[in-house]
């Protein structure tokens, strides 16, 4: 694996839903090791995660997203990640207004991007979203309710009532359970006069402030359960913000949200 000295990196955020992005030639530059130390808050840059840039496999993809999570796990697809790293190829190409096809673990995903300077609203084809049926999970003494969501990664959504203690003890639980062989991000949905408010604990990361596919998710299994309707905009809640999701029969799914370019730098060391 080749390391690097020195490397330089840019920092992004959507609704509080922070990334260190690096642009690479090969996926093994970045090491799990490295992006561990870059997100702790304390002692590194601070993130939910990595967002490595790399050549994409093929036309007409612009690049080839590959995600990182805190812990050095990988990701198969990230919402807000995904808007990041739109945002991010729209400023180096110096696009105000257009789209920009992503490849991700998920499959290549087009984003259409409105930039006003650092920031942009972006809505992004988040592909086709399966909810593949319900399952019960024992979790502190307690059967939950959850159903399975194919964001293009893996999801478990509860409509349980939690208060923030709650949610902090159940959510790793839940997470790692047995029966997500891959582990699952799990949202805690609450339906309020026909929006969603979500709070979702991330496989690989804990808590964050928002999770782009999270809310894809918690859209698909309310809209299976006849809770919102299919094919028409939905507004999400999440602690850090909104996110407009339109969910259509079939399963395929847009997101409407933000991206803001925060700060660049770089960093010491390299991939171990």
């Amino acid at each position: 694996m080749r390391p690097f000295a020195t490397a330089s990196f840019e920092k992004y955020e959507g609704l509080g839903n922070d990334f260190i992005l690096v642009t690479a030639e090969r996926a093994d530059e970045v090491s799990p090791a490295w992006a561990r130390a870059a997100c702790d808050r304390r002692r590194g840059v601070g993130a939910d995660g990595v967002l490595v840039l790399l050549p994409p496999v093929a036309a007409p993809a612009s690049a080839r997203m590959r995600v990182i999570n805190a812990d050095g796990s990988i990701a198969e697809m990230c919402g807000n990640g995904l808007r990041c790293a739109a945002l991010h190829l729209a400023l180096r190409r110096g696009v105000s207004h257009g789209e920009i096809d992503i490849e991700t673990d998920a499959g290549v995903r087009r984003c259409g991007v409105e930039r006003n300077g650092d920031e942009a609203v972006i809505v992004a084809d988040m592909g086709i979203v399966t909810v593949l049926g319900d399952v019960t999970v024992e979790a502190d003494g307690e059967a939950i309710s959850l159903s399975r969501v194919d964001a293009g990664n893996p999801h478990a959504v509860t409509l349980r009532p939690v208060t923030s203690a709650q949610f902090e003890r159940l959510g790793p639980l839940l997470s790692t359970a047995p029966v997500f062989e891959r582990g699952a991000n799990i949202e805690f949905v609450r339906l309020d006069e026909g929006v969603l408010d979500v709070r979702v604990w991330e496989r690989g990361s804990g808590a964050t402030l928002a999770c782009g596919t999270g809310a894809c998710a918690a859209v698909a299994a309310a809209s299976a359960k006849g809770l919102v309707p299919a094919a028409e905009p939905i507004r999400v809640r999440l602690p850090g913000g909104e996110l407009e999701i339109r969910y259509a029969r079939g399963g395929r799914t847009t997101m409407r949200g933000p991206a803001r370019r925060v700060f660049a730098g770089s960093l010491s060391g390299g991939a171990a």
